[in-house]
């Protein structure tokens, strides 16, 4: 099981971010289900951690992608764009429930697995709006979410 939690979330978004740009309900509808996912794969692993590093982080991913949802959100109706409430897909939503049958360490690392490869998508799909999207307001949503998955990804390489 745990190969399938490191190896599914090559697969987290179904659109191919280089191969074509986003229309902006698709940007919007994306960047929803991946902020949350990180919530919700970081509030799994909350139940159980005894990592202080893990702990930190996943608080920290609820606080953040909790802001980037906001953020675009807001980006969105200041441009008249649909913005649904976000909901995972049925993969995030396997991940999630692969998550909750790992216990202790193994918890941990799954979680960390999947947040290396989550955060990853994410920052090609912000950084893809960013550079080609349509919309002005949600473009410079993007940019601003860019530094942040980032800095994300940094933080994920050194646990």
């Amino acid at each position: 099981m745990t190969k399938l939690l490191i190896l599914a979330p090559l697969t987290l978004f179904a659109t191919p971010v280089a191969a074509q740009v986003m229309n902006p309900t698709e940007y919007v509808t994306t960047a929803g289900a991946s902020d949350l996912y990180e919530r919700t794969s970081s509030q799994v692993v909350l139940e159980t951690t005894t990592d202080p590093r893990v702990r930190s982080f996943a608080q920290m991913m609820i606080e953040h992608h909790t802001k980037s949802t906001a953020d675009v959100k807001a980006a969105a109706a200041k441009a008249r764009v649909p913005a649904p409430e976000p909901t995972l897909n049925s993969l995030q939503d396997e991940l999630v429930s692969e998550l909750r049958t790992e216990q202790g360490a193994a918890r941990d690392a799954a979680y960390i697995a999947q947040q290396k490869e989550s955060h990853q998508q994410a920052l090609n799909v912000q950084k893809a709006y960013a550079a080609e999207g349509t919309v002005p307001a949600l473009k410079a949503a993007a940019r601003k979410i860019v530094p942040v998955v980032q800095s994300h990804i940094a933080m994920l390489m050194q646990m």
